[in-house]
């Protein structure tokens, strides 16, 4: 089994327990193209991630016994999942495992935007910070606020979550209309 990045800490040793040889990478660097189209030629099956490119040429490169591509993402864009049916191995992905997590991320950028932390941290660790003033780093309030989100799945309504917890207004548009917010 070709596992193409670092997992974290325990997350291979329900695959090691059960026997499978495992083909680990120890960084987070990805593996060239070149190097997957090598690498896939002796392994019965892949763990990667949205970055790394399994297309017809990797797929095709595989082992005979090369059964199941498992993507950790949420989505399955970086795997051609028609030639992958065609050679009768199966794709799987991770939905919904990183929702919240992803929507902390999104909220953090909207806090860190609108206070300008960044601005405020650079002049700090550059020494120009000199003290307190009243109308330093003010940036803007995100309480009343008006918060547009493009899609409203899963993470567009967990971030939804958090904007309402802030007293924000929420707008949002999506391909499948659900009427909530």
């Amino acid at each position: 089994m070709l596992v193409t990045r670092r997992l974290p800490e325990g997350g291979l040793e329900p695959l090691a327990a059960a026997g499978h040889d495992l083909l680990t990478r120890d960084d987070d660097t990805p593996f060239t193209h070149d190097q997957l189209l090598g690498l896939v030629a002796d392994v019965d099956a892949v763990v990667c991630l949205l970055t790394d490119r399994i297309d017809a040429d990797v797929l095709r490169a595989g082992s005979p016994r090369l059964r199941v591509v498992a993507n950790v993402a949420v989505g399955y864009d970086n795997v051609d999942v028609a030639t992958a049916e065609s050679l009768g191995i199966a794709v799987c992905n991770t939905p919904g495992v990183l929702d919240e997590t992803t929507a902390d991320l999104a909220f953090l950028l909207i806090l860190a935007a609108s206070r300008l932390s960044s601005t405020a941290e650079h002049d700090l660790r550059a020494g120009r910070w000199a003290g307190w003033g009243i109308n330093q780093y003010l940036g803007r309030d995100v309480h009343n606020a008006t918060l547009g989100l493009v899609g409203y799945g899963r993470i567009g309504q967990a971030v939804a979550r958090r904007a309402s917890g802030f007293g924000m207004n929420v707008l949002h548009h999506s391909r499948h209309d659900r009427g909530d917010h």
